[in-house]
C-alpha cells in the first residue's frame, strides 16, 4: 500500500484514477492544479505522485521541475503525448516513469509497483547509494542527507547531478560504462550519449573543472566515465 497524490484536472480521469488506486488498497489524495500539488507535497509526505502534463495553471513539465526543487518523491507522468523526445526530456527532468493515456488499471499498478520497488530497494530513491558518507579527495558525498561538499564548500546540485555524482563516488577510480549510467542513474534502457554529456558538463562546472582539464571526472572515449581524486 502507498500514499499517492494524483494531480489531474479532468474530473472524470481523476475519479477513475482514485477508484482504481483505492481498489488496490492505496491511500489517495487528489488535486487539479500544479500549485495545489506543490502545497500538498510540501505539507504531506507521499510515497508517489501521478502527474498529468495538461494542467490549467502550469505545464506539467514546469510543475515537475518545481516538485524536484522541494522533494525526491517518485513521480510517474500521465500524458497523452507519446513523442519520444518529450518523454526523454521528462525523464531527464526528474520523472521516474511515464504512462501514455489511455492506460489500464493493471498497467498503472505494474508501473507503480516497479517504481516503488526500485525506490524502497534503494533506501528511498532510484539508484540510491548506501548511507555512509563517501569521500574522494576533497569531495565528500552524504547520500542520507543528499549533500555534497568540495573542499568544505557545499555544492548546489540538482537531483540528477547528485544521483550521478553519488553513483560514481561509490566506485572511485572505476570506469563506469555509459549504458550502466543510463540504467542505474536515469533508469532508462535506452538513450543517447548527449543526455550523459550534458549532465557531466553541468557537474564539471560545479566541481570547478572542464572536460579539457579534468580534476575529478574523467571521460574515457568510447568506454565510460570515472571519478577519482586529483593527483
Amino acid at each position: 500500500m502507498a500514499h499517492v497524490l494524483v494531480v489531474e484536472d479532468d474530473p472524470f480521469v481523476r475519479s477513475a484514477l482514485i477508484r482504481q488506486l483505492t481498489d488496490a488498497a492505496h491511500t489517495v489524495r487528489s488535486v487539479g492544479t500544479a500549485l495545489e500539488a506543490l502545497r500538498e507535497v510540501a505539507q504531506i509526505g507521499f510515497d508517489l505522485v501521478i502527474l498529468d502534463l495538461g494542467l490549467p495553471d502550469l505545464d506539467g513539465r514546469e510543475a515537475l521541475k518545481m516538485l524536484r526543487g522541494i522533494t525526491d518523491v517518485p513521480v510517474i507522468i500521465a500524458t497523452a503525448r507519446d513523442d519520444e523526445t518529450e518523454i526523454v526530456r521528462l525523464l531527464n527532468d526528474g520523472a521516474d516513469d511515464y504512462l501514455v493515456k489511455p492506460f489500464s488499471a493493471e498497467h498503472l499498478s505494474a508501473r507503480m509497483a516497479a517504481v516503488l520497488r526500485r525506490v524502497r530497494a534503494g533506501g528511498g530513491r532510484p539508484g540510491a547509494p548506501q548511507d555512509a558518507e563517501l569521500r574522494v579527495g576533497g569531495l565528500s558525498v552524504d547520500p542520507l542527507r543528499r549533500r555534497a561538499r568540495l573542499d568544505g564548500m557545499e555544492l548546489d546540485l540538482t537531483r540528477r547531478e547528485f544521483d550521478l555524482l553519488a553513483f560514481l563516488a561509490q566506485r572511485p577510480g572505476v570506469v563506469v560504462a555509459r549504458k550502466e549510467l543510463l540504467t542505474q542513474v536515469w533508469r532508462q534502457s535506452y538513450g543517447d550519449d548527449q543526455t550523459i554529456d550534458v549532465h557531466l558538463s553541468w557537474l564539471r562546472r560545479k566541481l570547478g573543472e572542464t572536460a579539457a582539464k579534468p580534476r575529478y571526472l574523467h571521460t574515457l572515449r568510447g568506454v565510460g566515465v570515472k571519478l577519482e581524486a586529483p593527483l
